[in-house]
C-alpha cells in the first residue's frame, strides 16, 4: 500500500510511519491501536482507520485516477473488512515478495517519520 500510494501521491500529501518505529508505537498508543497490529493505519482528522477503511481513506488523497477508489467507501466495513483480509493473506501468493524494501530517495526520506 506504501508503494501504490507514493506512486499516486505526486504532491506528497501523505506521510508514512512504521508501526514499529518510535513515532508509529506513540501514535499506536495514542489512538488505542493494538500493540500487534500488522495492518495500515491511517490516521485522518485525528482518527485512526484500520484495514480497508484505511486503504480507501487514502485513496481520497491520492491523484487521478486512484481517487477514484475513494468511492469504495460505500461499501460497510462488515463487507469490506473481511474482503481485505483474505486478499491480504494471498497477495504474496499471487503477487509475489521482493527480496528487500525500496531504498528512498532524500525526497522521499522526508515523508517517512519515525
Amino acid at each position: 500500500m506504501v508503494n501504490f500510494t507514493i506512486r499516486n501521491d505526486k504532491k506528497g500529501k501523505l506521510k508514512f510511519s512504521p508501526l514499529q518505529s518510535g513515532y508509529g508505537t506513540m501514535l499506536k498508543e495514542k489512538y488505542g491501536i493494538s500493540p500487534d497490529a500488522d495492518t495500515i493505519v491511517f490516521i485522518d482528522n485525528e482518527k485512526a482507520y484500520t484495514y480497508a477503511v484505511a486503504a480507501i481513506r487514502v485513496c481520497k488523497y491520492l491523484d487521478w485516477p486512484a481517487r477514484l477508489l475513494y468511492i469504495l467507501i460505500i461499501i460497510p466495513p462488515f463487507i469490506s473488512q473481511p474482503v481485505y483480509k483474505w486478499f491480504a493473506k494471498r497477495r504474496y501468493k499471487w503477487f509475489g515478495k521482493k527480496a528487500a524494501c525500496m531504498m528512498p530517495s532524500p525526497d522521499l526520506k522526508k515523508r517517512f517519520l519515525t
